[in-house]
């Protein structure tokens, strides 16, 4: 600060950013001058310090002084090795090493100085790692004779936090629905792969990682001294379930849900070689009212395959339907033409779009007679989260499609399709009459390709005749006619399915 020709005072601003020091600090008057003068020599330090930066710096600077501008070391900072990159007479650059003791930290700096201060390295000493299927994923401390029991003491620790949080979840008014509580009764967590652990070692000959397995059921359960193995310093010892590697099946936890005309309906667990036949009777059996024939099995892994199955017949279709559509479109003549192409193409891409709201349930035909009995239930192995839905014996018929009144009707022995046609008022005139077929109550379908004499075919109580419609408006080319009406076959027995039940 000049005032006049005398100079009032020099202000280090470091003492006042560093500090907090600001006793060279005046009052200003009119006619002073604040005067910045040009920087000075600089050192860049960088890693493991609290404010790494560019700091300006005197020639008495020590590196000691630099660690208290950069605000100091932070906790992780390694005290070994650190690097000075320094220039030499404006020709060569050089690295230099120093440790963080007394003799590097009074090493002067140089203009141009790069320091680099290591983090201390990341690797417990003296550390047994546990994770996986656990109750806490966490460091042990190692001592001299430590084996695998010291670290699982009992089966608690292998009780995961998401138990817990779900047993306390349960007792919460709001947490689950009525609706929802069918799918919540069953294994609620991830059970444990009893056969198969594994230690992680690190070989310090040549860095390679040895995996060493153990049984954790004989560790835990039996308290076998040959499966206890020893542990030593840096091991990871890891914890899987059934769902981290998919145990045979003899060994895994199956549970499956067995609804509706059963003595007690509910969610059990099958024990491994039980089959669908038998997990009906530890259901209690057949109610009176049951209707095996239109039972209803699904499974998940069928599900997933129908859904893959669906999505690449949808994919396989909007290719042809554009390339029809790009191999056609030159063929338009005139503007009527051109209207109604437009028009079928946008059709096509609607009904399309609609497939694409279609989910596979992943159901299972039994192949039940409409007499079966309790005897009659295949003894298909179960997986995990099958369910059997057997209903009580239907009453109605159902007739869907090109009719003139879409309607249930009550089941009678004698009636065929065509009575049932001839109660819904006869099919309209954009009736499809060759391609009606019937969904089957056992998720089966009949159609003229299958039953001859289609329309005095017997039906059965919790039967469905679907009438397709006749696409023949889509005229402009004969293929995309057909692309429609395998489309909308498609939709409306999917319609029919959903009003089902199914």
């Amino acid at each position: 600060l000049k005032r006049g020709n005398e100079i009032i005072t020099e202000f280090d601003l470091y003492d006042l950013l560093v500090l907090g020091d600001k006793s060279k600090d005046v009052r200003l008057l009119p006619g002073d001058v604040v005067y910045i003068p040009p920087v000075g020599q600089q050192v860049a330090i960088v890693g493991s310090v609290n404010s790494p930066g560019i700091y300006e710096i005197r020639d008495s600077l020590d590196f000691k002084q630099l660690i208290q501008l950069a605000g100091g070391l932070t906790t992780t900072a390694g005290r070994q090795n650190v690097v000075f990159e320094r220039i030499f007479d404006h020709k060569v650059r050089r690295v230099e090493q120093y440790n963080i003791d007394e003799k590097g930290m009074a090493q002067p700096l140089r203009d141009g100085d790069l320091i680099r201060i290591p983090e201390l390295s990341p690797k417990f000493e003296n550390a047994i790692t546990m994770r996986g299927n656990v109750a806490a994923s966490m460091r042990h401390p190692w001592h001299s004779g430590m084996r695998i029991h010291d670290v699982i003491p009992s089966k608690d620790a292998l009780i995961t936090a998401d138990y817990w949080l779900h047993q306390n979840n349960a007792a919460r008014t709001d947490s689950l629905s009525t609706d929802q509580l069918r799918y919540d009764v069953k294994h609620t967590i991830a059970e444990i792969n009893w056969d198969y652990a594994v230690i992680e070692r690190l070989n310090p000959v040549d860095l390679t990682t040895n995996l060493i397995p153990f049984n954790l059921g004989k560790v835990v359960l039996d308290n076998d001294p040959e499966q206890n193995l020893p542990l030593q310093p840096g091991d990871i010892v890891t914890i899987f379930s059934q769902n981290d590697i998919q145990v045979p099946v003899a060994q895994r936890s199956v549970y499956v849900r067995i609804e509706g005309e059963v003595a007690h309906a509910g969610v059990y667990k099958i024990t491994p070689g039980e089959n669908l036949r038998q997990a009906v009777f530890q259901a209690g059996g057949l109610t009176s009212n049951a209707y095996l024939y239109g039972s209803e099995f699904t499974r998940d892994s069928v599900r997933i395959v129908q859904q893959q199955r669906l999505d690449e017949m949808i994919d396989r279709t909007e290719q042809e339907i554009q390339r029809n559509l790009t191999a056609h479109v030159q063929s338009v003549s005139n503007k009527d033409e051109a209207d109604n192409f437009r028009i079928e193409a946008e059709n096509l891409r609607t009904q399309m779009a609609h497939m694409r709201t279609f989910k596979a349930i992943g159901r299972v035909v039994l192949e039940l007679s409409p007499k079966a009995q309790f005897e009659d239930i295949p003894a298909i192995a179960l997986e995990d989260n099958d369910r059997l839905f057997i209903p009580a014996r239907s009453s109605t018929v159902s007739v869907l499609g090109m009719v003139y009144n879409q309607n249930a009707y009550i089941y009678q022995s004698d009636k065929r399709v065509s009575d049932y046609l001839n109660q819904a008022g006869g099919m309209t005139r954009d009736a499809d009459k060759d391609r009606i077929y019937i969904l089957r109550a056992d998720g089966s379908v009949s159609s003229k390709q299958t039953t001859w004499r289609l329309l005095h075919a017997r039906l059965m109580p919790g039967d469905t005749i679907v009438v397709p419609e006749v696409l023949e408006k889509f005229h402009v080319t004969k293929e995309l006619k057909d692309w429609s009406q395998v489309l909308y076959q498609f939709a409306l027995g999917a319609v029919g399915l959903r009003l089902l039940g199914l």
